[in-house]
């Protein structure tokens, strides 16, 4: 296992009622812009509560960042927080809100002169954000407590990610309750989002990071045990509670010390989104089992592992690595997210070209474990997903 530091410095505010955590952890007297989607804020519980947290808090709304968070939509709020003299920022949502909010709090400080797209992509420094809290509606990416966010621009369509440990939220809500609204498609796209992250870390080259093979083993068993139960039993505090914590480990990054990490699901993914507007879920459900089989014979010994203390599949490495990635695909579709693009209406062929032409013109051209896939190998996989 190579060498490995960890700081993460997010207080987790965990279980029912926490939101009242907020006002001990946002200043009074703050100017607070508050961050968030749509609608479902006001169904779920969730605004009341945060702005019985804020009050003596000078605070100022900003609404309707996507799913996918847009570049466009993201400086209409660096503009009104920088017009408003914003000094913190609050994030209610899923990982979209809070990857949004994170862009957010570092443009609206950032000197005027740099173009502050640079920031995707860490094409500029940044010398300070602004602090940021989360309160988590939608369980799914753990961006709640780790420093990396995912930025859409629809003219060039570029969906680009960027990582400072600047951004890292200071704080962050999980009240599972706030989840029980969520329509059966959130929830299995959160499923599917906090299984790949783990896999992406955990399904590569054996590493002797056997700590953090059975904490990869836990998460994906718990998404395993309580995916199918929380879709049938939406008010089943329990289930979504591992749900919301299994998805926040995913991605808090003990997952991946010592590990060698593959992610390149997640660069396919992200072009496909770019391109068809697809779930991200939804593009990782169908790229990540296609690039299992594609990249079998090197991930092998892993594959093996995951069959067998997953799945408990017998037999020898080469049969328990086929059998895994068939029930991979099968738990995908019993959560209701398809894995192949004829199910989204997608050309595979037209969307192969597509994305090796994006991931050139990204410069995303050696990916996975070891730089071992070129966009050639990506056109494979994407046509394997037909």
């Amino acid at each position: 296992m190579d060498n490995f530091s960890f700081h993460n410095p997010t207080r987790i505010h965990f279980g029912r009622g926490q939101c009242a955590q907020i006002a001990r952890e946002i200043p009074t007297g703050a100017r607070v812009l508050l961050s968030y989607g749509g609608g479902s804020i006001r169904h779920n519980g969730a605004y009341d509560q945060v702005m019985a947290a804020l009050a003596g808090r000078h605070v100022v709304e900003f609404s309707g960042i996507e799913p996918n968070p847009e570049f466009e939509t993201l400086m209409r709020a660096v503009e009104l927080g920088r017009a408003e003299r914003i000094d913190w920022v609050l994030a209610i949502g899923g990982g979209s809100v809070i990857d949004g909010s994170k862009f957010i709090a570092a443009a609206i400080v950032l000197d005027p002169a740099i173009d502050p797209w640079l920031i995707v992509g860490n094409r500029t420094p940044l010398a300070t954000a602004l602090p940021l809290g989360g309160v988590l509606t939608l369980p799914a990416t753990g961006s709640e407590s780790n420093f990396a966010a995912v930025v859409t621009r629809r003219a060039t369509q570029d969906k680009l990610s960027f990582k400072n440990p600047l951004v890292f939220p200071r704080f962050a809500v999980l009240d599972p309750t706030l989840t029980m609204t969520l329509p059966p498609r959130q929830i299995s796209n959160g499923v599917i989002d906090a299984f790949v992250h783990t896999v992406e870390q955990y399904l590569t080259v054996p590493n002797e990071a056997r700590v953090q093979d059975r904490l990869a083993e836990g998460i994906l068993q718990t998404l395993l045990e309580i995916g199918p139960r929380t879709l049938a039993q939406p008010d089943d505090y329990e289930a979504r509670a591992n749900m919301m914590w299994a998805a926040n480990q995913a991605l808090f990054g003990l997952v991946a010390l010592g590990q060698v990490q593959d992610w390149a699901t997640h660069a396919i993914g992200h072009e496909l989104t770019a391109l068809y507007g697809l779930d991200h879920a939804q593009t990782l459900a169908v790229t990540l089992p296609w690039l299992l089989a594609y990249r079998k014979a090197d991930k092998e010994a892993k594959l093996a592992q995951y069959g067998r203390r997953l799945w408990q599949l017998p037999g020898a490495d080469a049969a328990v690595a086929d059998a895994a990635i068939g029930r991979t695909v099968a738990f995908f579709e019993a959560m209701g997210v398809p894995t192949r693009l004829s199910s989204y209406g997608i050309d595979a062929g037209e969307a192969a070209t597509a994305v090796a032409e994006q991931l050139r013109r990204h410069g995303r051209t050696r990916l996975g474990e070891g730089g071992l896939l070129t966009p050639e190998d990506c056109t494979a996989i994407v046509h394997a997903a037909a």
